[in-house]
């Protein structure tokens, strides 16, 4: 006999018996049914007496966590203002720190030009940044007027120059 025959008639033997098994799934589902019900209608009354028996033994815990519970919030209370006064401490250490620098400008005269420095700092990043993928940790500048000219060092390796 031929596999792909073989393989073709195992497939619809299983097809088949797939049916058959469902079938006889619904019937037993069916069956048991009645089953089923009885016994939850019986468990029923068991499972409310043992609801009742419960409540007071629940109650008889939660009473007596609860000394336990004041006693922990009366420890914990010294912890928790000691805690929000470094908090406050903290954000008002933070807001001096915090607190705006006076704006500053920096313009060098010389031979009759004028130059910002914020300027020469922004082209000294666009030249480094135009040669190297590497991000600017510190950038030093050196401006010498009689050059007519910026050195830059970047992350303390890299040097460059730029026309004032």
């Amino acid at each position: 006999m031929d596999t792909k025959k073989v393989a073709e008639e195992v497939k619809v033997a299983a097809a088949e018996t797939a049916k058959k098994a469902a079938a006889v799934k619904k019937s037993v589902e069916k069956a048991a049914e009645p089953a089923v019900k009885a016994v939850k209608k019986a468990a029923e009354p068991a499972a409310k007496a043992v609801k009742k028996a419960a409540e007071p033994a629940a109650k008889a815990v939660k009473k007596a966590a609860e000394p336990a519970a004041k006693a922990v919030k009366k420890a914990a209370a010294p912890a928790a203002k000691a805690v929000k006064k470094v908090a406050d401490d903290a954000k008002k250490t933070v807001a001096k720190a915090v607190k705006k620098e006076a704006a500053a400008n920096v313009v060098l005269q010389f031979a009759g030009k004028e130059v910002a420095m914020k300027d020469v700092l922004e082209a000294a990043k666009k030249a480094y940044a135009a040669s190297n993928k590497a991000a600017i940790k510190d950038i030093t500048l050196y401006v010498k007027p009689e050059d007519n000219a910026a050195y830059y060092v970047v992350n303390g390796d890299v040097t460059g120059k730029i026309e004032l």
